[in-house]
């Protein structure tokens, strides 16, 4: 199917390959699918993209590409609703606040999007009680200089 996103304009995704989230994202409830795009040649950037909503699109990365300690747990609440079988089938994505420069871009550690890559289900887990929050320096020895 086509859609009209954000940052490349018409493209074609595979219907299947659509991920869907039952209960949208905080803020944007009725927004229910979305295809993930590669925003980057090298795949450590990539556009969450609205399915019904053209200018609705978050830039994301895998968090423990830039935070390898990063770890959580999520709720029973959340492997249920993710129809999670196995820990195999985990993506998980967080969420960018891109800034200019670059260099100043910071991630939300707090809300990770996370995926059940295998039935297409995704949900944007907010976790509670963590030392997690919503802006962590992408590049923190940028910063530094």
């Amino acid at each position: 199917m086509k859609i009209a996103t954000k940052y490349h304009g018409l493209i074609e995704v595979l219907e299947e390959e659509v991920v869907r989230f039952p209960n949208g994202l905080p803020g944007f409830l009725e927004e229910k699918e979305f295809a993930v795009i590669p925003f980057s040649e090298d795949g450590m950037f990539i556009i969450l993209q609205s399915v019904q909503t053209p200018e609705l699109g978050f830039v994301l990365t895998n968090p423990f590409t830039f935070y390898p300690e990063y770890d959580f747990n999520l709720e029973n609440q959340a492997v249920d609703a993710l129809e999670l079988d196995s820990p195999e089938d985990v993506t998980v994505y967080t969420v960018l606040t891109m800034a200019d420069p670059f260099h100043l871009t910071t991630a939300n550690l707090q809300a990770p999007v996370v995926v059940n890559a295998k039935k297409k289900l995704g949900k944007q887990v907010i976790l509670t009680g963590s030392p997690y929050q919503t802006k962590h320096k992408l590049f923190p020895e940028a910063i530094a200089k």
